[in-house]
């Protein structure tokens, strides 16, 4: 039997936080991931969230049109090295 007074919860977004790094000693070196926290889901771009990983490769996938996640902090913590905060409503 169904629940007539039964509510269920919004959802709530998805989140991505992203540390990243570029080699010190190799001007212009591509920026990696270092470390990435989530709250929620990233499918189907899960795998390209590993240290180590080129960061380009993970934005191209979550800023897709199609997958929905949109920047909503960026910052330089350094030099060579930043964070990124993600969103998917």
């Amino acid at each position: 039997m169904a629940c007539r007074t039964c509510t269920t919860a919004p959802r709530q977004p998805d989140l991505v936080l992203i540390y990243w790094s570029r080699n010190p000693l190799v001007p212009g070196s591509a920026r990696r991931i270092r470390s990435v926290r989530v709250i929620g889901n990233t499918s189907p771009c899960t795998f390209t969230l590993v240290p180590g990983a080129l960061l380009i490769n993970a934005l191209n996938c979550l800023l897709d049109h199609d997958i929905g996640f949109k920047v909503v902090y960026r910052k330089n913590t350094s030099a060579i090295s930043g964070v990124i905060l993600l969103k998917r409503k």
